[in-house]
């Protein structure tokens, strides 16, 4: 599928069947989604813009590629959270934004509550993350908000995406790279993702 990478590097699969499992703490969850969203990161920059710089070595003067491009993460609340520290460990220049987005039980439907980006964030390069990728409402949101403020170059990142979501993005903002581990079977009938693993915020937070 165009614009979709499923990340299914068996350092990631192993991580995420450990997360999939009911039986695993809040605290071994929460630092998997980290390890887990740092070995995204290297997948997810493949395409960042490089420049040369002069390096002098031990033995000479040499010419390198850096990256050395700004980035902005932004976090779709309140699950989003959990994968910033994963990101920052690799890029820790990069600023953050927040999204304050919930959806609506009985309609499915995003609705904002607070929203706080850098001043520059469109002179960056954006990485969108939330964990799950279940009706795509909350993601397409996020996107449309983004793009009203003249933002560009934006990745989305999750852990887990649902095909009505993915779908869903795709359609609306086809010009969008998402980035995920798995591709599920499909949403139940309460919006969420089959077989999943649960509501992602209450098993990072620890509040169910």
């Amino acid at each position: 599928m165009k614009n979709l990478t499923i990340l299914d590097h068996p350092l990631i699969q192993k991580k995420l069947a450990i997360m999939r499992d009911v039986k695993t703490p809040h605290h071994q969850f929460r630092i998997l989604l980290n390890e887990i969203s740092s070995l995204m990161v290297y997948e997810i920059t493949r395409t960042f813009p490089l420049s040369e710089v002069t390096v002098e070595t031990p033995l000479e003067t040499t010419t390198c590629k850096v990256f050395d491009s700004k980035v902005t993460l932004v976090a779709i609340l309140r699950a989003g959270m959990g994968m910033l520290d994963g990101v920052l460990q690799l890029i820790p220049t990069a600023k953050i934004g927040h999204l304050g987005i919930f959806r609506n039980e009985e309609n499915l439907e995003p609705v904002e509550y607070f929203a706080k980006l850098p001043y520059d964030i469109a002179e960056t390069e954006v990485i969108l993350v939330d964990p799950m990728l279940a009706t795509g409402g909350s993601a397409c949101f996020a996107l449309d908000f983004l793009k009203k403020k003249n933002i560009k170059n934006i990745r989305f990142m999750c852990l887990v995406a649902a095909p009505e979501g993915v779908g869903k993005i795709l359609e609306k903002h086809s010009d969008i790279s998402i980035f995920t581990c798995a591709l599920d079977r499909k949403l139940n009938e309460k919006g969420y993702i089959l077989p999943g693993l649960g509501d992602a915020g209450d098993r990072i937070f620890g509040t169910k």
